[in-house]
């Protein structure tokens, strides 16, 4: 990690960079919204239709805060269509790059952890470990793609996830490219653990706020749609590559990518896994074992962006672990506005998402939540520091005691204790 001072990254003090994001944002025209037209024909069906989970993200409008993460479940134009078919918010495709011929992926390239006795195959899949690199597809595959897509589904929103070497040119092509298939926003992979770390890509940048600063100044200064940082966990403290990103003009953050990882070692073999010819390199760790992980992660963003950015003009966007309706309704009660689901598809299929949506709504009729919003951050307020945590418990434990002082009742009153017991009672 840069030892760069992050004094300069403050909200006050980087009014060229949030400006240009501003005005970059004022300049996006305004999307439709098919949700509106499906939720609001009258306030019977509304009421009906029971809590609204439709968000408003970066002039984005999304029918549900579910979104595909980039990464296989958004590899290619069917599986695309299938996650718009099926209900999903919004999809964010499989990272792309100029040169695709420089991809090269192996097989066997995933590798499970299960809950069972020492790994039984029978037993629950809570960890995930991937070492696929982004996609190796042709750009102009994709990019024809991303166009037929928004021209069949011009109302959903789809998200190009992009990567580059260090090179401005390079990124300023790419995006330029991108952008001319119509995407709503784009995502920055600063954040991919493995593969081509040489060329200074993926977490790289993610890991040197000095390069992220100006990586994301160039951009920025090209884009012309919301522009999304995918950070890496694989950092001390995830808040400061946040805090550049943010302060670099891009509207929102994106967290967690994958955790570096080796998921294991075959002990009859003696290999580690996923074995490629004899032999392993460390992966990406996902799925419902980095939960708690991201939870820690988001919230540490989300306490940052509450205290140094506006809140309206900017987007979390949280990703870890999600398989459930109450894996969302946790990252959105830290302050995330968007959840992403790339393993939680992969295991599940893309008719994932019905069962999250239910179990978001049915936590939100639980608690009275009406939107979204009604219940967005509430949570964040209840973390603090553990010197915090010792004053709290020993003023509780004060105001206890001051409670239990005194007689409740005339029977309580003993002739020994007459004058010690009169005095517990004496206001001061």
């Amino acid at each position: 990690m840069s030892s760069l001072s992050f004094n300069h990254f403050k909200t006050g003090n980087s009014n060229s960079a949030i400006g240009l994001a501003r005005r970059r944002r004022q300049a996006l025209p305004i999307r439709p919204s098919r949700v509106a037209f499906k939720v609001c024909a009258s306030s019977s069906e509304s009421e009906a239709a029971g809590p609204d989970l439709s968000v408003n993200v970066n002039g984005l409008h999304m029918p549900n805060p579910f979104v595909i993460g980039s990464g296989p479940p958004g590899t290619n134009y069917t599986v695309m269509k299938r996650a718009f078919d099926e209900g999903w918010g919004a999809v964010i495709a499989k990272t792309v790059s100029l040169d695709a011929a420089k991809v090269i992926n192996v097989t066997p390239r995933y590798a499970r952890l299960r809950a069972g006795a020492n790994g039984s195959a029978k037993g629950e899949i809570i960890g995930w470990e991937n070492i696929e690199l982004i996609s190796d597809r042709p750009l102009e595959t994709m990019l024809k793609e991303f166009k037929q897509l928004k021209e069949e589904y011009p109302d959903r929103i789809l998200i190009a996830s992009i990567m580059e070497e260090y090179n401005k040119s390079a990124w300023e092509e790419l995006i330029d490219r991108v952008e001319q298939t119509g995407v709503d926003a784009i995502e920055i992979n600063f954040s991919c653990p493995h593969g081509m770390p040489e060329r200074k890509m993926g977490a790289a940048v993610g890991q040197d706020c000095a390069l992220l600063e100006e990586v994301c100044g160039w951009i920025n200064a090209k884009a012309t749609v919301p522009v999304w940082a995918k950070m890496t966990p694989n950092i001390t403290d995830i808040t400061q590559p946040a805090r550049v990103a943010l302060s670099s003009g891009c509207e929102g953050v994106s967290a967690i990518n994958t955790i570096m990882s080796v998921m294991g070692i075959n002990l009859n073999t003696l290999h580690p896994e996923p074995c490629v010819e004899g032999y392993s390199t460390p992966g990406g760790y996902s799925a419902k074992a980095v939960h708690p992980i991201a939870l820690g992660k988001v919230m540490n963003i989300a306490k940052m962006m509450k205290a140094e950015f506006d809140g309206d003009n900017y987007s979390l966007s949280a990703i870890g672990g999600v398989e459930t309706g109450g894996d969302a309704a946790e990252f959105i009660l830290l302050g995330a506005d968007t959840v992403q689901v790339c393993t939680g598809v992969m295991m599940h299929g893309y008719g994932l998402v019905k069962k999250l949506c239910t179990e978001l709504k049915d936590f939100m009729k639980q608690h009275n939540f009406k939107t979204i919003e009604d219940f967005r951050g509430v949570s964040l307020q209840y973390f603090t520091t553990h010197t915090d945590l010792v004053k709290r418990q020993q003023e509780a434990i004060r105001q206890r005691k001051a409670i239990k002082k005194g007689l409740q009742s005339d029977k309580d009153w003993t002739g020994d204790g007459f004058v010690k017991e009169s005095e517990s009672m004496v206001s001061n």
